[in-house]
């Protein structure tokens, strides 16, 4: 059986770069990474091109039980020191809007910079490995063997994306420590429709409009895409993190703008086509304008349906489920969490980053800037 000062599960981007800062302290590390390669998530990530960082990212950006825990973190590392280290390694990379910082080439970039400063460190990667069994003491078993350390770090990400492996491995680990796991569901996924505005929105599937969408405190402006199953598009995927079960989240149709009534329309359809596009138009106006032509509607009508433009409320049906989510909402209880190491508080040497963890968020380059930020702090105190 081998031994080490640091185990890391997980070879994604908290686990990498957790290993790399671990290591550069002196300390002997091996990361454990379950796929043929490392960084499988960051490579699809950014449509290739991955939103590693965003420049404005803070507390505020996201969610967890405790609000308040990222907080250390974040300030610890910031998008500034990530962004030296990018420059270091002479990676290009622009801002795409809202602080969004993106690889100018591709996410191979980021995870061939990471690997550079774990070999630089001095750390061992063994891949294609399964941990089958992680027992009292810190001894990790694999199909490859028996492995023990002094602090084991869990980054095994969360329940998104299992086509690339994703597993609840981290909350069983966590469960098995006596930590509590807030239940885990689907972040930054699309929203699901059914009954008669799936078969009023569907057939124009494709279509895009700038939107704003309130629900549950969260307020986001920007696309909505219409889809075959229902409403996705950067504003949706944003609310859906706030999204619960029961849920009206208000759309206004029209941000910064009225509707264009004018004498010359001769249908809602035509003087909706003028702000919206017209296949969108038609969709929504034969469930909710008025059935007959405009020199026939009343101040009432008007007002009606001016107001239902700016706030309109949709009865989703659910989510499309981890498979589509970006993210995961939920995980290990950031109570049970020292927010300075991200050590569990009851378990000396055990520690928690990234995904895993109950810190969500916003649509952006903010999740990876939350592994950063977990990543190093554990791997100062690990």
């Amino acid at each position: 059986m081998n031994h080490y000062d640091v185990i890391v599960l997980g070879g994604g981007a908290s686990g990498l770069f957790c290993a790399a800062t671990a290591a550069r302290r002196g300390r002997r590390v091996l990361v454990l990474e379950h796929n043929p390669q490392v960084g499988q998530k960051i490579l699809i990530s950014g449509g290739g091109r991955c939103n590693f960082t965003n420049t404005l990212a803070g507390p505020d950006h996201y969610l967890s039980e405790t609000p308040a825990f990222c907080r250390s973190a974040l300030a610890r590392f910031s998008p500034q020191d990530f962004l030296a280290l990018v420059e270091r390694h002479r990676i290009p990379f622009h801002e795409k809007k809202d602080g969004q910082q993106f690889c100018d080439r591709s996410s191979r970039d980021i995870v061939g910079m990471l690997l550079d400063e774990c070999a630089a460190a001095g750390v061992r990667i063994e891949c294609g490995c399964r941990i089958t069994d992680v027992c009292p003491g810190f001894r990790v078993r694999t199909d490859f063997g028996e492995h023990s350390c002094n602090s084991l770090v869990v980054a095994t990400g969360g329940l998104s994306f299992p086509k690339l492996g994703a597993s609840d491995l981290g909350h069983r680990i966590a469960r098995q420590f006596g930590l509590r796991i807030i239940p885990p569901r689907p972040g930054l996924v699309p929203l699901t429709l059914r009954g008669s505005l799936l078969e009023t929105f569907a057939p124009v599937g494709g279509v895009s409009l700038p939107v704003r969408v309130k629900n549950r405190g969260g307020d986001f402006s920007g696309p909505l895409l219409i889809t075959h199953r229902g409403f996705s598009g950067p504003a949706v995927l944003q609310i859906s993190s706030f999204y619960r079960d029961g849920d009206l989240p208000a759309f206004d149709l029209l941000p910064e703008k009225s509707i264009p009534f004018r004498p010359a329309a001769t249908s809602a359809p035509a003087l909706l086509s003028e702000v919206w596009p017209r296949r969108f138009a038609d969709a929504w106006c034969s469930l909710y304008a008025p059935q007959k032509p405009l020199n026939r509607w009343s101040d009432h009508d008007r007002h009606n349906l001016e107001n239902l433009a700016h706030r309109w409320p949709v009865a989703f049906v659910g989510t499309e489920g981890f498979p589509k989510a970006e993210v995961t909402l939920g995980g290990v209880d950031t109570a049970a969490l020292s927010s300075k190491t991200m050590e569990a508080r009851s378990q000396p040497g055990l520690f928690f980053v990234g995904e895993v963890v109950d810190v969500t968020g916003w649509l952006g380059g903010f999740n990876f800037q939350w592994a950063w930020a977990s990543a190093h702090a554990a791997g100062l105190a690990a």
